[in-house]
């Protein structure tokens, strides 16, 4: 079997620019497990970049500063200036990157058990609590307020202050691994975790992380949730095919989507909300119309495709995780033959290749111009992100898509083809 099909030339497919990495320190004990890199995050407002680097450490680290020493050498070949080691000896006080006048500092958090989820939280747009008694609360966020969430091994959620690094919240309820966090994106600090406890849970930070709600009814471990856009729906999924989404203003399940043949561990919307990407352990990312629960694309990492039974196994292209580029129009992927893919919407095969091994995550930056992943070894890998200028058009579409469902679509009284065209049934 192969990882592309027939009438794709491995040749002809673009090589990713790799262009810099983070490292941590080699020790003896870090052959064993705890070490990986669950989980990769940018602040929503692109001023900080978080990673798990295992061993209960997060880093957490100013964006600019890492675009800084990415450097891209002369003839286009990358060179990697941003090795803890090779900062210790050229701008760092213990370990740690020496700020410029008026930068966020870096800071390294031990979180106390193992981090498997991370998230930014961020109260701009400013948005009242839904909490009704909000008479008075320990904690006031202002609007330049940042959070970080983390998830922990023990079935815990701490909330820290982005800014200065301090312990705010700690939140206990969980009886399992917390494997994922979400915040709300329309700055109400509402927050979502999965857990392997079967379980997702919704918190009001600014009702001082008060538990709004549980929600019931997934079978098996939860591995990841994701927000629309306007933070009206949730989408979940987890073990045994489990595909949910989640009806956030009354908290109750809407329907469930059935397509992959394996447990299902990543998933995120687009920028206009219009779409929903899943990647499944059954070899595929499917591209889903959240709102008509339909199949719109299929990109596939294993050919000829693989049958039901195979895919359902343990077979060796598990796909890790899928992100959403900024623009719409990109998707990346990471698998488990050591490759990570970059693709456009509009195509079946990969726009672009590059050289992963052992990958676990990945995240586009606030801009969409790079792609961080993490890996097993608790390292992270950046890379440049293919460039292209959207048509007018998609822009377009996007803008609309942003403010009207599907369904709201198919009643504007337009030709055939634009319908088409604005709900993406022609990628």
């Amino acid at each position: 079997m192969a990882s592309f099909p027939d009438s794709v030339n491995e040749n002809d497919i673009g090589k990713a620019k790799f262009i810099g990495e983070l490292l941590v320190p080699v020790a003896p004990f870090d052959q064993k497990s705890g070490r990986e890199a669950w989980t990769v995050a940018f602040a929503p407002n692109g001023s900080y970049f978080a990673w798990s680097q295992g061993h209960r450490i997060v880093r957490l680290i100013p964006w600019a500063k890492c675009l800084r020493n990415f450097s891209i050498g002369h003839g286009g070949e990358a060179t990697n200036a941003l090795s803890p080691r090779h900062l210790s000896r050229q701008n760092s006080r213990d370990g740690q990157m020496i700020p410029e006048a008026d930068e966020p500092r870096e800071h390294t958090i031990d979180c106390g058990d193992v981090v498997w989820g991370l998230a930014f939280g961020s109260s701009v747009p400013e948005k009242q609590s839904r909490c009704v008694n909000i008479e008075w609360h320990r904690f006031k966020f202002g609007q330049d307020q940042l959070l970080l969430a983390t998830g922990l091994s023990n079935g815990r959620i701490k909330i820290w202050d982005v800014y200065t690094g301090k312990l705010l919240l700690n939140l206990m309820d969980h009886t399992d691994i917390v494997r994922d966090l979400t915040f709300a994106p329309d700055g109400s600090l509402m927050l979502v975790s999965a857990s392997r406890d079967k379980t997702l849970r919704v918190w009001d930070l600014k009702d001082d992380g008060n538990m709004v709600k549980v929600l019931w009814g997934h079978q098996n471990w939860v591995y990841c949730s994701a927000f629309s856009p306007d933070s009206s729906i949730l989408c979940s999924v987890g073990a045994g095919k489990a595909v949910f989404l989640w009806n956030m203003d009354k908290l109750t399940l809407m329907r469930k989507l059935e397509g992959h043949h394996n447990d299902v561990v990543s998933c995120e919307f687009s920028p206009d909300g219009a779409l929903l990407a899943t990647a499944s352990y059954d070899t595929r990312v499917i591209v889903w119309d959240p709102h008509k629960a339909t199949v719109l694309l299929e990109l596939g990492h294993l050919f000829p495709r693989p049958s039901p039974i195979f895919a359902g196994g343990a077979n060796d292209r598990w796909v890790r995780s899928v992100s959403f580029s900024p623009d719409g129009r990109h998707i990346a992927s990471i698998t488990d033959d050591r490759l990570i893919r970059f693709w456009s919407i509009e195509e079946r095969a990969p726009q672009a290749i590059g050289s992963l091994s052992s990958g676990l995550c990945c995240a586009f930056s606030a801009e969409g111009s790079v792609l961080a992943a993490g890996t097993r070894d608790g390292s992270v890998h950046f890379w440049e992100c293919p460039r292209s200028v959207a048509s007018l058009q998609h822009i377009c579409r996007m803008s609309l898509r942003r403010v009207m469902t599907t369904q709201e679509v198919e009643t504007l009284d337009i030709p055939i083809p634009l319908h088409d065209f604005l709900t993406y049934k022609v990628i």
